[in-house]
């Protein structure tokens, strides 16, 4: 995607910008703007999937192994005799919560999957369906006395079974809310003003298509050679006019030599504020596309949705996942370490009991991966 250049409107010694004007420049630098960045995430979005499944893929599902290590272990732990109860209970606590996160992992398959909910039933004090119906079914209880809607009387079996069911029951009720078709009125003023500057806009787009068609028609063709590049650049023309933008036919009208900077800087300010309402819609689309990509790529990759994230800075967001990754594949290790050692289990389960302590029960080992 190439941003056309030279079509920033200069002022002169005796002709200074017009507000028009002004807003025509702001409008032509943000558009640069945001197709170079749309540019960026267009390149970096291929080269971070390709660079995270080549590096933080082995290291989540290493991270993965280690978890189902740790589950696996404090079964067998739990089997012995000679714990205290407290002992007993933060085991069983342990092993619970890093079971259900092997269990509701995607990348845990079938028979992994059957195998670590058995241990969850074993020593969960409810088996690990019905905790997840019950909590389901709380959570459908709680959104329908907040909304006053109704998410029917069938049972629910899973989060994403209520996600849905919500979606469903919001969308037909903003439809039964939705009022009729408002009777006709004529448009006042100021909605006159809007529609006939909408129509302006759009006929300025229609102009500008014209005079390049008419320019690049093949009867003007001086030889065949002259033909073929007229051709050529007639598809150019029809891309950007279906594409509605502006700033492209404005550079190809530059480069046949029909219309220069100076044209532009003699239109009338009605002119140019046609252009610029043209020009601010582009510069929304270029920005909600942005957004798009962004908002992908955080739901895709369990990204911070409220990171600042900038295209040309995504390796060095991977960098620290790596980062990260690996030290909680370092501490996870050294955790199943400590497990082989009588005098190593005390003290680890000491010192878990201290971060429950100080970070909250439900938050241990509740890590993603």
């Amino acid at each position: 995607m190439k941003t056309p250049l030279n079509l920033t409107i200069s002022a002169g010694a005796e002709r200074p910008l017009t507000p028009a004007q002004r807003k025509f420049n702001q409008l032509v630098r943000k558009i640069e703007a945001a197709r170079n960045e749309l540019l960026a995430w267009q390149e970096q979005l291929p080269l971070f999937a390709q660079a995270h499944d080549q590096r933080l893929r082995p290291l989540q599902s290493e991270f993965a192994a280690c978890h189902q290590a740790m589950v696996r272990k404090l079964d067998a732990l739990l089997a012995r005799t000679g714990w205290t109860r407290a002992q007993r209970g933060t085991m069983r606590q342990i092993l619970c919560n890093v079971a259900a996160l092997l269990i509701e992992s995607e990348d845990t398959d079938a028979a992994l999957a059957a195998e670590i909910k058995a241990l969850y039933d074993k020593h969960a004090d409810t088996d690990f369906d019905t905790e997840n119906r019950e909590s389901v079914a709380a959570m459908k209880d709680l959104f329908e006395s907040m909304t006053g809607v109704s998410l029917g009387d069938d049972t629910l079996q899973t989060e994403e079974d209520l996600l849905a069911r919500t979606e469903e029951r919001l969308r037909a009720k903003v439809q039964e809310q939705a009022p009729g078709p408002a009777p006709a009125r004529r448009p006042n003023a100021a909605e006159r003003r809007r529609q006939t500057q909408a129509e302006q806009a759009t006929q300025s787009v229609r102009e500008v298509y014209r005079k390049l068609a008419s320019a690049l028609h093949p009867d003007r063709a001086d030889g065949e050679a002259d033909r073929l590049a007229r051709t050529a650049l007639m598809q150019r023309v029809n891309q950007a006019y279906g594409a509605r933008d502006l700033l492209a036919l404005f550079a190809l009208q530059l480069e046949i030599e029909q219309v220069d900077v100076e044209h532009l800087a003699r239109a009338s300010a009605e002119r140019a504020q046609h252009y610029n309402r043209v020009l601010a819609d582009q510069l929304d689309e270029l920005q909600a596309e942005i957004e798009a990509r962004r908002a992908a790529l955080c739901m895709e990759y369990q990204i911070d949705p409220f990171l600042r994230l900038n295209p040309h800075q995504l390796g060095l967001l991977l960098e620290q996942e790596v980062r990260d990754m690996r030290a909680m594949i370092a501490d996870a290790q050294r955790d199943l370490h400590q497990l082989d050692d009588p005098a190593g289990i005390k003290r680890w389960l000491v010192r878990i009991r201290r971060e429950q302590q100080a970070q909250g029960a439900d938050s241990l080992f509740d890590l993603p991966f």
